[in-house]
């Protein structure tokens, strides 16, 4: 049954895709934080490399692009997302572009009269919604888009005439996600998206792509289409399996955690849930990252994190960005990859001017900051920046694997290696051995919370460290609010 389901979907994504016959068969974005979010710079492109600055953009979280669309062309700053499949921007005559009616676009908006090569091709048939309950409507057209000097000429996109959301994105997850699908509810729905064309435009050899988000202060990370880059990690690249999610579909970059564990200095903690082996969905278009309830509150209770219900998110001390303390995440088995994920990757401002401060108990007077992994009480859960930029990930859309590494941080050299040909294995990478082990179910059992003490230094937070001054409770409500939103801004999972 499922090894039926991987072919179909196989032929399904690549759409009549073909291999590339000649040069590299790559395409390579450059992610670089930016302290001025509205400026954005071409780099520069050589043979059949593309590379364009990608900024990571903490205040509206996420990845953000400069591309250009239409004839003659109009630029446009979008978000780079992995959790959805559909590339569309805002409408300019968008309400919320507008600022007499909304907030202004201030990345860019999409005029189609002023491009000559503008065709709709569904109108009224974009409609997609995301997981904070923000949505954008419209029509999908085709129209020139260009990613850092390469140029696919039909690109299906969506246009969002109405939409609560004032920047688009860029969607590069499985075709069988598309907006258009869950519509219809019919897989004769799907279109070629942007990894699929860009084999049909042989720009790539293979429908996969790499990702390296880089540190959370990094000045450049890339994405990088078609290819893997060797000097990008550390260890061992392993590859493990992708799940289907429903009606043995894949449709989300679905993997198994199949064990978690506390380290600090004064000792070693295994974490477990009633949910082991929990799904995960790799997702670079979410913030943070998101695991059942069980396993969250011993995360929290290992760094003194405090759960807020005005913030409607775990809060602990800024100073725990300096805690030596790391969380190790392993997948696909006993023998499967592993990924460290330190504190400074973890502790998150909460707001980008002065922080609110612990009015009582033990944290009084300092500063409050939001810890990047929070709380779901069902599936989907979500491993999001706060985990993927400690991560070399490789998504195979084809083979429905991802190979995984530690990231190598602020590597300065490159070693871009394609895939050949389509169906090519993932370069350089060997399969988990285990894998047949996932479903194990490990016993639950109390953490002894030996490594507590290494992480807060001080030992195990109170419960009583009570609530941040700063603002008002209406104020922290809002800000509670917008911290959830930011984090599940694109965090797609179509159910079909």
């Amino acid at each position: 049954m499922k090894g039926r389901a991987v072919a179909a979907i196989g032929a399904l994504i690549v759409g009549g895709a073909h291999a590339s016959a000649s040069g590299n068969g790559v395409v390579q974005w450059d992610i670089q934080r930016s302290q001025r979010p509205q400026e954005f710079r071409r780099l520069r492109n050589r043979a059949s490399t593309f590379e364009e600055t990608i900024t990571n953009e903490q205040a509206r979280g996420g990845y953000f692009a400069t591309c250009r669309l239409g004839t003659p062309a109009q630029n446009l700053t979008l978000q780079l997302d992995t959790g959805s499949s559909d590339i569309w921007v805002p409408d300019s005559n968008a309400r919320v572009c507008t600022k007499k009616t909304g907030q202004g676009c201030a990345l860019g908006t999409f005029t189609p009269d002023q491009s000559t090569t503008f065709v709709v091709v569904g109108q009224g048939d974009f409609n997609i919604s995301y997981v904070d309950g923000s949505s954008s409507i419209g029509d999908y057209f085709t129209d020139v888009f260009e990613i850092g000097g390469a140029t696919l000429r039909n690109m299906t996109m969506g246009l969002g005439i109405e939409t609560d959301i004032s920047y688009g994105l860029v969607g590069v997850g499985y075709a069988v996600n598309e907006a258009i699908v869950g519509t219809t509810k019919s897989l004769s729905s799907v279109y070629p998206n942007l990894p699929v064309n860009m084999v049909d435009e042989g720009l790539i050899n293979t429908v996969a792509y790499s990702l390296w988000l880089n540190d959370l202060d990094a000045s450049s990370g890339n994405i990088l289409f078609g290819g893997i880059d060797t000097k990008k990690y550390k260890g061992d690249l392993t590859r493990i399996d992708i799940y289907p999610t429903v009606q043995n579909l894949f449709t989300a970059f679905l993997v198994a955690l199949t064990s978690l564990e506390g380290v600090s200095s004064s000792g070693s903690d295994t974490l477990t849930s009633q949910h082991f082996p929990v799904p995960v969905v790799l997702d670079s278009g979410t913030t943070l990252s998101y695991l059942p309830t069980d396993l969250a509150s011993q995360l929290w209770k290992e760094v003194g994190a405090i759960y807020s219900h005005d913030f409607g998110a775990a809060v602990l001390p800024c100073s725990m960005q300096n805690s030596k303390g790391y969380f190790s995440f392993g997948f696909a088995g006993p023998n499967g990859p592993r990924i460290n994920v330190t504190m400074d990757e973890l502790v998150l401002d909460v707001t980008s001017g002065q922080p609110p401060v612990f009015a009582s108990g033990r944290y009084k007077g300092q500063d409050v900051c939001e810890f990047g992994v929070q709380n779901f009480s069902s599936a989907p859960y979500l491993l999001g920046d706060t985990f993927l930029r400690s991560a070399y990930v490789v998504y195979d859309l084809v083979n429905n694997q991802v190979g995984i590494a530690a990231t190598d941080f602020n590597s300065t050299d490159s070693n871009v290696v394609a895939f050949p040909s389509m169906s090519a294995q993932i370069p350089s990478a060997t399969v988990a051995p285990d894998q047949s082990e996932v479903t194990n179910q490990p016993t639950v059992t109390s953490p002894g919370y030996a490594a507590s003490k290494g992480f807060t230094e001080t030992g195990e937070a109170s419960a009583a460290a009570g609530m941040p001054a700063a603002f008002g409770t209406g104020h922290l409500v809002m800000v509670g609010v917008t911290m959830v939103l930011t984090a599940l801004g694109s965090g797609v999972f179509l159910i079909l």
